[in-house]
């Protein structure tokens, strides 16, 4: 019961923070005529994802998550973001299913240029940086040249990171400018920004010593960090890494990084030092590391040091 309370916490968020965008761009419009006439074919910008300065807190939205377009005119998706993300539409009949980093349908781009209406269509992993160990571009293009509705979604982050288009018939007007979506997508940005500090605080009350969360979401914002990354233990005592998102898989890597880092390796249950790995920690899983030696242990996510989440474990007699 305690589960089904979070989920549905984390979608009145992400039900909140839309309806917020929905409810400013309602604003925009009324404050004027629609922004032209729909005639000709037009690229619109959506971003992917969006972060604050450092990285820490993410966001897990595409911006603007609904936006309507006509016959013919193209999107250009643009990674905002160094969490990896997907644009995918999936084919008629088509489930979604939890992200498998192994499966080159969900890593790299697959369809054409132009969208069918009812195909499988990718955009392969978007980031604004280089992800050590996955293929990443930075942008996506596709044309819609039939009238109808289409939501996409992230396959990293699911049902959590979905969009629409609204493709209308060449020739109608537009009901909001690109300027009236990037002011929505601005505020709505700095919304998830805020949304994600508030989460970071209260994942701290949540941590001790014994107890590290591994990230963290609530459907709208992650937190890209071990929470309490530094902790002191005794000799003989047991750490619970706990991932509590439903985002993003993590993983504890003390030690070299091994060349399959979604494979466990070594033996938590009686470290001494040198090389241990969980592999993927998916959200809602743990992993337990009793220490039996005295020292001080570095240990990374080996998805996400490169984004700051790195700690230390002190082990003291």
């Amino acid at each position: 019961m305690k589960q089904n309370r979070g989920n549905t916490t984390r979608f009145n968020k992400l039900a909140f923070i839309v309806a917020f965008a929905v409810a400013l761009l309602a604003s925009l419009a009324a404050a004027g005529p629609a922004s032209a006439s729909g005639w000709g074919h037009r690229t619109w910008q959506v971003q992917v994802g969006s972060e604050s300065r450092d990285q820490e807190i993410q966001g897990m939205s595409f911006l603007p998550s609904e936006i309507f377009i006509n016959e013919h005119d193209t999107i250009d998706w643009a990674a905002n973001a160094a969490e990896i993300h997907t644009v995918t539409f999936l084919a008629a009949g088509q489930s979604l299913q939890p992200f498998n980093p192994f499966n080159e349908d969900e890593l790299l781009k697959r369809g054409g240029d132009s969208y069918d209406g009812h195909s499988y269509y990718n955009s392969g992993l978007l980031s604004n940086v280089e992800v050590p160990g996955f293929p990443v571009t930075t942008s996506y293009s596709l044309t819609f040249p039939r009238e109808g509705d289409f939501t996409y979604y992230c396959l990293v982050h699911g049902e959590m990171m979905k969009g629409t288009v609204h493709v209308r018939e060449q020739g109608t007007d537009y009901p909001y400018s690109q300027a009236d979506y990037n002011k929505a997508s601005r505020a709505q940005a700095r919304a998830i920004l805020r949304d994600g500090h508030q989460l970071d605080a209260s994942l701290a009350e949540q941590a001790s010593n014994h107890r590290v969360l591994a990230g963290g979401d609530d459907g709208v914002a992650m937190v890209m960090r071990f929470v309490r990354p530094s902790v002191t233990v005794h000799v003989g005592e047991t750490v619970v890494f706990a991932n509590t998102g439903m985002g993003a898989p993590h993983t504890v890597t003390f030690g070299t990084e091994p060349a399959n880092v979604f494979a466990p390796s070594g033996t938590p249950s009686n470290f001494t030092g040198g090389d241990l790995n969980s592999g993927i920690i998916p959200p809602g899983g743990e992993f337990s590391v009793t220490f039996k030696t005295a020292g001080t242990f570095k240990y990374i996510c080996a998805l996400h040091d490169f984004m700051g989440m790195v700690g230390q474990v002190r082990v003291v007699d």
